[in-house]
Formats: structure tokens, sequence, C-alpha cells
């Protein structure tokens, strides 16, 4: 018996029903949700609430159903991975949209699994200053800035990884408050779709509700209008200070003279950013 790899289940044309998804990657509390609220309110691009997909899970007993089951060439991945294309595809299907965008924190520690069931995959990298990351999720859960630069490590790492691996658009959180017309006609060229400047009124479509597990809840994502919040922290906790300069934010002494690269000269008290 030849045993076939996930990623050769996945090649064959028609394995899957879902076609060419959309994933943003993305840290926790980067602004993912506003992205998400703003594509689904494009007239062909459906954006649901957060899924884990990593938690959806087959479970398949040992001995004969794993043996039953490896005859046919697949095991409890690639099993897991075709009901999460089936789950996807009517979930787009049901919504009337031609394009599917799907996004939740964990799924940047999943990317090279995302990578394998959808081959044809487009990837939206959003990137957030590091500081604020840390500051937007302390406030959130009440962690201090130290115990959140732990947890949030995992996620950065993990997104510098998948932006080295895969291909994408990159987006800046910062970028995208303070110019979303250019960002998100940027993101839709990616995508396949045309910019409709409704789409920045997001307040205006229905989206679902937005709560705790399903998303960004705050206020300021419930006011239905991209705005702009807080400065970053001066302070850059040092377990992010890599993932800071990685992205182009700081420099490895942890200072940050800058938050976009295509002005060297702007500063981070002038930086816009919320909509966490």
């Amino acid at each position: 018996m030849v045993r076939r790899s996930a990623a050769s289940v996945a090649s064959w044309p028609g394995a899957r029903l879902l076609p060419r998804p959309v994933f943003v990657l993305s840290a926790p509390r980067s602004g993912s949700t506003l992205l998400r609220l703003i594509l689904d309110s494009h007239s062909r691009v459906h954006a649901p609430h957060e899924l884990p997909l990593g938690d959806i899970a087959v479970h398949v007993p040992a001995g004969v159903p794993t043996a039953a089951l490896a005859l046919l060439g697949h095991d409890q991945t690639t099993a897991e991975h075709l009901l999460w294309d089936r789950l996807l595809h009517e979930e787009l299907g049901r919504s009337g949209c031609s394009v599917l965008v799907v996004k939740h924190p964990d799924h940047v520690l999943m990317w090279k699994r995302l990578a394998v069931c959808w081959p044809d995959a487009r990837f939206v990298f959003l990137l957030r200053h590091p500081a604020a990351i840390v500051a937007s999720w302390s406030e959130a859960f009440g962690h201090r800035p130290s115990e959140a630069a732990a947890h949030l490590r995992q996620f950065t790492a993990a997104l510098s990884e998948a932006r080295r691996a895969l291909p994408g658009v990159t987006v800046r959180y910062e970028d995208l408050v303070a110019d979303p017309v250019a960002e998100v006609e940027r993101v839709c060229g990616h995508i396949g779709v045309e910019f409709e400047p409704g789409m920045l009124e997001y307040g205006r479509h229905e989206h679902g509700p937005l709560q705790l597990g399903l998303g960004d809840w705050s206020d300021m994502i419930r006011s239905g209008r991209i705005q702009p919040a807080r400065p970053i922290p001066a302070a850059l906790p040092e377990a992010l200070i890599d993932a800071a300069a990685d992205w182009g934010y700081a420099t490895r002494d942890g200072h940050t003279p800058t938050l976009n690269p295509k002005d060297a000269n702007a500063s981070v008290a002038d930086a816009c950013v919320g909509n966490g």
C-alpha cells in the first residue's frame, strides 16, 4: 500500500471544492476584525466571523477505521482537510458571493496546513506595531505587558515565517487606518475584485454578531467607522523586538524610528492606530 501525503491528496484536479480562499494571517489584536468587516462589505466577498479551523477535528479510531481510511489514501489530517473544505465551500455558496475570506489569529500558527490543504490559497499578511499589539491585548485581557508579549511571541514569529515562505500581500494596520482607500484597493487587487467605496462604511452592512470569541468586540469596532486611536506606546517588550525589526518597525536596540518604510521621516508619535 502506498501512503499519500496530505499535499499529494490535495493536488489532483477537483480535490478541493472551495476555489482560491483568502486567508488573513496576523497576530492577535492587529486589526483583523476591521479588515474582515471592510472586505465583508464588498458585494462579491464573504468574510464570516472567526472560525478556528484547527479546533474543528476528525476523530478516527485506531485499528480498522484507521486502516480502512488509509486504503483510501487518507489519514486524520487529510480527512480534516476535506471537512474544512466542505464546510467553507458550503458557507461561500450560501452567501451568494464568489470570494471567501477567512481569518482567525490561530491560523497563523498553522499556515503550513492551510497552504497544503488549499494549494491555490491566497494570503494577506496584516502587520501592526508589536507595542500596540501588546497594549491592546493587555487592555482586553488584563495581562501585564511582559506576560502579553511572552504569549504573543509565538504568533509574531509564525507570521514572520509565513511571510518568508508564502506569496501574498502585506498590509500595515497603521497604513490601513491612515489611508484606507489605497490599502483596501491593494487588497482588492490581490484577491481579484474591484474596489468599492462603500466597503469603507462597514457599519452600513450586516456582518453578524461582534462578540468575544468571534473577533474584536470593542466599542471602537462597533462604531462602524474606521477611526484613529491612541498613539503607540513608547515601550517595546524585549520579547517582541525581533518581530518589530523584522517587520520594519524597529531596530535591534528597540528604538522605533519609523512606522512606514515608505516614509522614513514618520515618527511614532504621529502614528494613527486603533480598531484593535
